[in-house]
């Protein structure tokens, strides 16, 4: 019995194993096989090399350098404060609202999940569309800007704005960090909340002493949910600006 137990969790886990090397490690593999590859002689195409022994690193060397001192690596830059803005913005959002379904909600906790998660059931890049006729030259938000006297004249939203862009990234991405946040908190006792009142704190102390570290994994977690895919968000950068 014991020789068998030592191998029930192993091949429980063997087709999560599986799956991670055919659909991760095997993309990847292809990746450095194209980055460190050759070029064709005659069409110029990239020719990926398979064996690592025969890996061109000068080729990856000019993707670093490049990355480093010329245009890609000023898109990077511009991809990563985007991404930082987005994030924060996202955790200034979402943990307000992850705090109030977890502990002040009550009865309304399920359907407030619901209004939550109800933009999963929305293909993303139908999103982002609608937020292309809103924020179009003739689109609504121009619209109600116009009439209320802070625009005088339509603005080009959908032109090179960043802070479109981030909009589109924290709309997209604010229910992936609140359902993790929700989470942690909701995990945490209530007890402890009112053993630090009856020691003498003040709810705000509460709060940042102990509700605050509690729910730092679940921050860490939402914020590394989110962070990943908006790197590679092709769709919001692209219809966005």
């Amino acid at each position: 019995m014991v020789g068998e137990g030592r191998w029930l969790w192993p091949t429980f886990a063997l087709p999560g194993v599986v799956w991670l090397i055919v659909l991760f490690v095997t993309p990847l593999y292809a990746i450095l096989a194209m980055a460190m590859g050759t070029s064709d002689p005659i069409f110029g195409d990239t020719l990926p090399v398979w064996n690592p022994l025969h890996w061109n690193y000068a080729t990856f060397g000019d993707v670093l350098n490049e990355l480093f001192t010329g245009q890609l690596g000023v898109v990077f830059l511009r991809t990563l404060v985007y991404v930082a803005v987005a994030t924060a913005l996202s955790l200034l959002i979402g943990y307000p609202v992850a705090y109030y379904v977890a502990r002040h909600a009550g009865r309304f906790r399920v359907l407030l999940l619901l209004l939550i998660i109800a933009p999963f059931w929305i293909n993303y890049l139908m999103r982002m569309l609608a937020w292309v006729n809103l924020l179009s030259t003739d689109g609504y938000v121009n619209q109600i800007l116009m009439f209320t006297g802070i625009l005088d004249a339509p603005r080009e939203w959908l032109v090179g704005k960043p802070e479109t862009v981030i909009l589109g990234l924290v709309y997209g991405y604010v229910p992936f960090l609140i359902l993790p946040l929700f989470a942690a908190l909701d995990r945490i006792d209530p007890r402890v909340i009112e053993a630090a009142r009856d020691l003498g704190a003040s709810p705000a102390q509460a709060f940042y002493r102990v509700t605050l570290p509690l729910s730092s994994q679940g921050m860490l977690a939402g914020c590394v949910i989110i962070t990943l895919p908006m790197f590679g968000d092709y769709y919001t950068a692209t219809l966005l600006s």
